[in-house]
């Protein structure tokens, strides 16, 4: 053995020790710390008049031929990379759609890593059993029926990838072809048909060979993001052959849905494939104030959830429900004789594009085994009352203005004066030391937008960011 991975091996408790304080250190200064230490305009202004920025100069170090063991990578993470990282886990990163990490969650991540497990086969089973009891809870937090079979993968990207890929094989079902043996030239061309489709859909479209133009954007309602379900009927009626519907649970900008149940009816008189776009909108379910807004949504042909988003599990975790996991073997399934035969319930390799698929299911199993239905249940209605809050906040700062109507969890606003791209962001740089805000443009305006998803998240944030 290395004698520096011999001698780490030797005094790992007290390594795991110092690493530990390391993490607590971090977690303990997430008040104090920016919310971003440097924005992305800033950065795209850096980049773009040809400077180069001390982090790129420090990226290509080079490697050293002796490492000098655990110690000698944490001096050097604690001197370079700590003090650049940003409050990303903390209470007032706003930006994109970003949870943190509850105790729970964070024990069950560092335990994810010492146990390595491969959870891939039944050869090997206890890891894809423990992911299975965790999807039948999550399934059950978000209303789903027991029709419904789920496997976590690393994003709603990827969700919404596997989605629309068992839906391609069903369009192949449907037009008598085998996709998955015969390659979508078989399918001839595809329409995806959606209101406000998150960008990940155009992206899982190129990725399956659809291709990016198969997405046709239906008219949605006046001063919304919600699909006009009579537009949607009208695009339906001259449809050639069968076609996908992705609609939404929670659109990015505004946090708008789709009539899930109205949607459905119309699948009935049209038959086409319903995937369902609920990143972070399924957790609405949680509030019996909200729950109406996703009603419908266990009708869905595929599902899409992210978990590193409002189930406050770290980077990266999400999960996608189907109805037909029959044709979702098909489509992923992997023959070779070390990983055994695909059976009536195919292991976790047959699922996914995923060969090796870490075991991000303990993450979750320990966080809705730690504070079960009624502990989430807090934490949605926190971040929806927390938002509500920020949203008064902003309609009351003269200068400013609410775009949309805070429906759940999103605020989003622009300046009433100019709402230039480049005053919004010096906006936004300025905030930056206490809360992170990402830019956004809706209906044609450029805007900000600030998402409540974090745990830690308290009334005292928002009276700070405000």
């Amino acid at each position: 053995m290395h004698p520096e991975l011999a001698a780490d091996l030797g005094r790992l408790p007290e390594l795991l020790e110092e690493t530990r304080q390391r993490a607590l250190a971090f977690l303990e200064t997430l008040d104090e710390r920016p919310a971003i230490g440097r924005s992305g305009a800033q950065e795209a202004c850096v980049q773009q008049g040809g400077a180069e920025t001390a982090g790129a100069k420090n990226a290509g170090a080079p490697l050293a031929e002796e490492g000098g063991g655990v110690r000698a990578a944490l001096a050097e993470f604690a001197e370079r990379w700590e003090p650049r990282l940003s409050a990303s886990a903390g209470p007032r990163y706003f930006g994109f759609v970003t949870g943190g990490a509850t105790p729970a969650a964070l024990a069950g991540d560092w335990l994810t890593s010492a146990v390595d497990q491969n959870s891939n086969s039944s050869l090997d089973p206890a890891g894809q059993q423990l992911e299975r009891e965790t999807v039948g809870w999550l399934r059950e937090l978000f209303g789903l029926s027991a029709a419904h079979r789920g496997t976590f993968v690393s994003g709603a990207t990827m969700s919404n990838t596997v989605g629309l890929a068992i839906a391609r094989e069903w369009l192949g079902e449907r037009l008598g072809v085998d996709v998955a043996e015969d390659g979508v030239g078989a399918l001839g061309p595809v329409r995806v048909l959606s209101g406000s489709a998150h960008s990940s859909v155009a992206k899982a479209l190129s990725v399956l060979g659809l291709g990016r133009t198969a997405l046709r954007t239906v008219p949605v309602l006046p001063g919304r993001e919600a699909v006009d379900v009579a537009a949607l009927e009208r695009a339906l009626t001259g449809a050639q052959g069968p076609c996908v519907v992705v609609a939404n649970a929670g659109t990015v900008n505004t946090v708008d849905f789709d009539d899930l149940r109205a949607i459905a009816a119309l699948r009935e008189r049209y038959g086409f494939w319903l995937h369902v776009d609920a990143a972070f909108g399924a957790f609405a379910a949680l509030s019996p104030e909200h729950a109406e807004l996703v009603a419908g949504l266990d009708l869905a042909d595929s599902v899409c959830v992210d978990l590193h988003k409002w189930l406050n599990v770290p980077y990266d975790s999400a999960v996608q429900f189907t109805r037909r996991p029959d044709l979702q073997a098909r489509v992923f399934q992997n023959a070779a004789a070390y990983l055994g035969p695909l059976s009536e319930h195919p292991d976790l390799v047959h699922l996914t594009p995923e060969n090796s698929h870490r075991l991000r299911a303990l993450a979750a199993w320990f966080t809705l085994r730690a504070y079960g239905r009624s502990g989430h249940r807090e934490i949605v209605e926190r971040c929806i009352a927390g938002a509500r809050a920020l949203g008064a906040e902003v309609a009351r700062i003269e200068g400013l203005e609410l775009l949309a109507p805070v429906r759940l969890n999103v605020v989003c606003f622009s300046l009433t004066a100019d709402p230039t791209p480049e005053r919004l962001a010096a906006l936004a740089d300025g905030l930056a030391g206490e809360a992170f805000l990402t830019p956004t443009r809706y209906a044609g305006r450029p805007a900000l937008r600030a998402a409540f998803s974090n745990w830690r998240t308290t009334e005292a944030d928002v009276r700070r960011t405000a």
